[in-house]
């Protein structure tokens, strides 16, 4: 329930800051003119659409497990976060296509310095976002929150190329203005290429990393009475890791003590805030069925 909570709300902070920033640079831009700044407001409006699908994706993979989804609905996140990033790239195109015209038309002429304030407000708000978002994203492994958050923080370093260009128009140089806006458009696209890249492998059940392999490898050895695994295959199902693997146990244990074992590596392993599930097979050591190159072997006893 609090992650619940929790992801929910950050959501709506970020709907409604996106907002208010995209009413704010649009009716600066109005007033002023610049490139940059109009740039800028397509990008923070870009952003407030997204959040509202943002919003009801993440209402949505927060919805408790029922019936037809036993497992809950968390896999729907990395479909929320690909459409960020397909957001994301569409005003990156936009903003590119508005730039590129007015450097080879030459349409661009001085901008007040009330669009460098409004710039750089814009990159304060959106670093304070960027931070807010990246630290409840990670606290509580959601990939949506994540891909906002770097969204954020490329339109921190965009807001900043932005507020060179104005204020390069501001004092004799307007050709800093739209070469501003190119800069904003290149870091947009690389932002949304970076979450494309990072949700795909939730998608098509890429492996986890390897410290993660590792950290579930000693959760198994956590157990004393584990002195082996093989088959270990770790792979993401959504945002979240299902594992499953084979321990090797003592061949004389009754039924009743392996069993137990097994769901004693079952819970530790569980225990990792990354995973999901996990799928433990008890095999006795001595039965030797495993390729050697595919076996953990326990440090703490010999193996000789």
């Amino acid at each position: 329930m609090e992650r619940t909570q929790v992801v929910r709300r950050v959501g709506v902070v970020v709907l409604l800051a996106n907002l208010g920033l995209a009413v704010l640079k649009a009716g600066v831009w109005l007033e002023t003119g610049s490139l940059a700044l109009v740039s800028e407001a397509v990008n923070s409006g870009s952003d407030a659409l997204y959040s509202a699908v943002v919003v009801a994706g993440l209402y949505l993979t927060t919805q408790p497990p029922d019936f037809e989804h036993p497992h809950g609905h968390e896999r729907i996140e990395p479909f929320v976060s690909l459409f960020v990033a397909v957001g994301v790239l569409g005003a990156g195109v936009a903003v590119a296509w508005s730039g590129i015209s007015s450097l080879l038309a030459g349409s661009y002429s001085a901008v007040p310095p009330l669009a460098a304030v409004v710039l750089g407000v814009g990159a304060v708000a959106k670093f304070a976002l960027y931070r807010y978002c990246l630290g409840v994203g990670e606290t509580h492994h959601s990939p949506a929150l994540v891909a906002t958050a770097k969204d954020n923080r490329t339109d921190v370093l965009t807001a900043l190329a932005a507020l060179v260009g104005a204020g390069g128009a501001a004092v004799g140089y307007p050709v800093l203005d739209p070469i501003a806006a190119i800069v904003v458009a290149i870091g947009v696209f690389l932002t949304g290429v970076d979450i494309v890249r990072d949700n795909v492998g939730y998608l098509v059940g890429a492996a986890p990393p390897e410290d993660l392999r590792q950290d579930i490898v000693d959760a198994a050895f956590s157990h004393p009475e584990v002195q082996g695994a093989h088959d270990v295959v770790a792979h993401y199902v959504g945002p979240e890791v299902d594992v499953s693997l084979h321990i090797e146990v003592e061949g004389d244990m009754t039924l009743r003590e392996a069993h137990d074992i097994e769901t004693a590596v079952i819970q530790s392993i569980r225990e990792l805030p990354e995973v999901d599930d996990a799928f433990v097979h008890v095999d006795p050591k001595e039965l030797g069925e495993w390729k050697e190159e595919d076996r953990w072997r326990d440090e703490r006893v010999s193996r000789e």
